[in-house]
């Protein structure tokens, strides 16, 4: 795949004509509770994209088929790509333990930076823990469960990484290290301040210099606390009751820095079709390091293992996926592929949110449909619909 890829140069996508069955499934999916869906798919046939429903609640503007979207957890994918290429570079050891290279938060000295990756830290979530006998445990306020309308009122505060990842060591850890698996935000807080560390540089720059400038990712911006997002897009709602009336706001503009490298990024479809196709191609990384990455550490949860960074899916018919999906109040985006990279699905869904995560359910079905749909039977991904700020 080449590196200079740009999104401009690429041929204009076919249209709904010709591939009426995935023009149907995403239409099925706006039937079931969506805004808006837009779907962009790379296999034999070649390329589709198409989009349904509305850019905006009440418009009749469909979604932009390669519109920006706040991708959630994609963010890690590109993370864990960031942390993995400099280890290729020499600078990070994977099983180095992070304390040596973060020695202020007086992390435990077993926590290594492949656990980080792979979410086997135990270090709790500073987005709130959800324990196996149901209970609850608050971290920061999110636009999920009692605290709501708290982070409504609140979508413009500037959180520093910092602050959270020592919300999140003022807790008790979920596990001994290496011990269970657990996704965590805190563990790619905990990346992103490495990668500042070791190389000096921001975040941002350093995803600049090593992903967006060479694949030619001009859809795709690593924000900290930019509220705003690149035109074209499609917009985020959030839904909550006040004084027994329900109210619907626009929150496509918010400071994401309250879930930072957890899952701050924007992209487009396009963008994220770019991305995965040249990381499992092998354009971002070595080979073993790739091999890596994409090994899976069971999770507990059936044909759903983790990397570093990406989930190794089985499918029904007893293939592989790599993938990941987020989603951002309101905003959520899904990136699957085969392993060899002939086949991609990207896709970006805006919705109506609230603290109820009402929509979880038709999020993991439709994921679900549209995997079975170009994969032939797939297990889609059901971590990040359960949490959709992740």
């Amino acid at each position: 795949m080449s590196t200079t890829l740009t999104g401009q140069d690429e041929p204009t996508p076919q249209t709904g004509q010709d591939r009426p069955e995935l023009q149907k499934a995403i239409e099925e999916i706006v039937d079931s509770g969506f805004t808006g869906v837009s779907l962009r798919v790379h296999d034999e046939r070649g390329e589709w994209a198409g989009s349904a429903g509305a850019a905006e609640r009440g418009g009749a503007a469909k979604p932009p088929t390669d519109g920006h979207v706040r991708i959630g957890s994609n963010t890690k994918t590109f993370t864990a790509t960031l942390v993995l290429q400099l280890v290729a570079e020499g600078r990070i050891g994977l099983d180095i333990p992070v304390a040596d290279y973060l020695p202020e938060f007086g992390l435990d000295e077993r926590i290594t930076v492949r656990m980080l990756l792979q979410h086997t830290s135990g270090v709790f979530n500073f987005t709130g823990e959800v324990y196996d006998d149901g209970t609850f445990a608050p971290g920061i306020p999110m636009p999920y469960g009692p605290a709501g309308t708290e982070w409504l009122d609140n979508r413009l505060k500037t959180y520093r990484p910092q602050e959270l990842v020592e919300l999140a060591l003022s807790k008790p850890a979920r596990f001994e290290p290496g011990t269970g698996w657990s996704y965590a935000n805190t563990n790619y807080v905990l990346a992103r301040l490495l990668i500042e560390k070791v190389t000096g540089r921001t975040y941002a720059e350093e995803m600049q210099r090593l992903i967006l400038g060479p694949l030619g990712l001009t859809g795709t911006v690593a924000p900290t606390t930019q509220t705003e997002i690149p035109e074209p897009h499609a917009h985020a709602y959030y839904r909550y009751e006040e004084d027994g009336r329900q109210q619907t706001v626009d929150i496509t503009r918010h400071n994401p820095s309250w879930i930072s490298t957890g899952g701050d990024m924007i992209s487009t479809t396009r963008d994220l079709h770019t991305f995965i196709s040249a990381l499992v191609g092998g354009t971002l990384l070595p080979a073993p390091l790739l091999a890596e990455m994409c090994a899976p550490h069971p999770t507990g949860i059936p044909n759903m293992d983790y990397g570093l960074g990406v989930f190794v899916l089985t499918t029904d018919g007893g293939g592989t996926l790599i993938s990941h999906n987020g989603g951002m109040a309101g905003h959520a985006a899904l990136m699957y592929s085969t392993p060899d990279g002939s086949t991609t699905l990207t896709a970006a869904l805006n919705y109506v949110d609230d603290a109820a995560l009402s929509l979880a359910a038709a999020f993991q079905k439709a994921t679900q449909r549209l995997v079975q749909e170009v994969f032939g039977g797939g297990q889609a991904e059901s971590v990040d619909a359960a949490e959709p700020a992740q």
